[in-house]
Formats: C-alpha cells, structure tokens, sequence
C-alpha cells in the first residue's frame, strides 16, 4: 500500500505585479519495501496461527463466536497484505495439511469419527497445479480414508475453480465409490513456504500448512 503527500513547492514570481509567491502543489508517494512487507506479512501470519493453535482444528471455534470474529480479522488482515500477489502458480502444488477450519462438514466428520469406532486423522488438500486436479482427503489411521476428487481451473491470480468427479471411501481391503456432488471455487488469499489461507464460494475459510509428506492414492 503506498503513502502519499501533497506537498507545497514555491515558485518564483512571473513580474512585478504578480504576487510574491505561488504554490504548486504536487504529490509524492512512496511504496513499503519488500522486507517492510515481508515483515509485516511475518507478524500478521504468527498472529494468526497462536490464535488457532488451541482450537483443535476449528471444533472449538463453532462455539466461540468472539474468537471467530479474531481469527476472520486476522486472515483478513493477510488477505490485505497479499492482496497483489498471484497465488495460483507452481508453489500452490502440494499436499496440505488443515489447521483450522470453518466446514462444517469436516468438522463433523473430525469430531464424529469415533462414533464409527475410528478416529479422523490428517485432513489434506492435494493440489497439483500442472495436473489441473484437487484431491479432498480426511483419513483415518491406521488404514482408512475418504477422498474427493476435483479437476481444477486457474480462474485468476488468486482463484481457482473446482468441479467435484468422484469420491471413495476406503479401508484395508476395501473400497466404496461415491458419486461426485458439486463445484465451486476457492481462493487463496496468502500464500508462503509454510502455510495458505483460503476463503471458498460458501463464506468459509481455510488454513492449511505444507503436510510433511504427499499423499498418494
């Protein structure tokens, strides 16, 4: 974001009769350096993440309607800083792993898992940008998963579009395909070597960081 003044330059007087001093006005602006943003980025981007970090995936977070309103401001707050920044290129390849969340849909299956005698694990997002596909993964350790396969369009620098193909269910020995249901967009509205937050179609938001490993079907 650039700073602007409008600052008052004297000019010298064009005859006798004319008054001793005129002004020209003109503006200077002035842009914050990359490391003035990196910075800011950094700090913002910290701020977010300890206010996250008790609320166990965004469960608690359902029920805690100030601290929502938080987290929201300070994504907002790095939605602003990346604001020019084109988020759809080679690095949004990768298998992400959710931080925080407010789908309902799966925080539902996070929380309810054990009541089908398992308990969710890792909930991922794998990209792969060339490939033009989104896979939508929650496993369950040590052997299930349920996925959702995606195709993917690059829409503009910041926003994807996605159409849902297929989804699977599966376990050790076996596997139960579901019909695809739906498509959307999403947006990634910052994005570094470590994390991405996203807002989607539905108003909802996502935080994510860069999974120790790729998912593989």
């Amino acid at each position: 974001m650039a700073t602007c003044l409008l600052l008052p330059i004297p000019s010298k007087p064009q005859s006798p009769n004319s008054p001793k001093h005129r002004h020209t006005k003109i503006t200077t602006c002035s842009s914050p350096s990359s490391s003035s943003l990196t910075a800011q980025s950094q700090s913002a981007k910290r701020h977010l993440l300890s206010l996250i970090s008790d609320q166990d995936r965004g469960l608690k977070t359902q029920r805690d309607p100030p601290k929502r309103a938080s987290i929201v401001e300070a994504i907002d707050a790095l939605a602003v800083l990346g604001l020019d920044t084109v988020t759809t290129g080679g690095s949004l390849s990768a298998t992400w792993r959710m931080l925080w969340t407010t789908e309902k849909e799966q925080l539902f299956i996070v929380e309810n898992a054990r009541l089908f005698g398992t308990a969710a694990g890792d909930v991922l997002q794998v990209i792969d940008v060339e490939n033009k596909t989104l896979n939508n993964v929650i496993t369950f350790p040590p052997h299930g998963v349920f996925f959702v396969r995606s195709v993917i369009e690059i829409a503009s620098p910041q926003r994807v579009n996605f159409r849902f193909t297929s989804a699977v269910l599966r376990g050790k020995n076996w596997e139960f395909p579901l019909p695809p249901f739906g498509q959307g967009w999403f947006e990634t509205v910052y994005l570094d070597d470590e994390i991405r937050v996203v807002k989607d179609i539905r108003g909802d938001y996502l935080v994510v960081d860069r999974a120790p490993y790729a998912w593989k079907e």
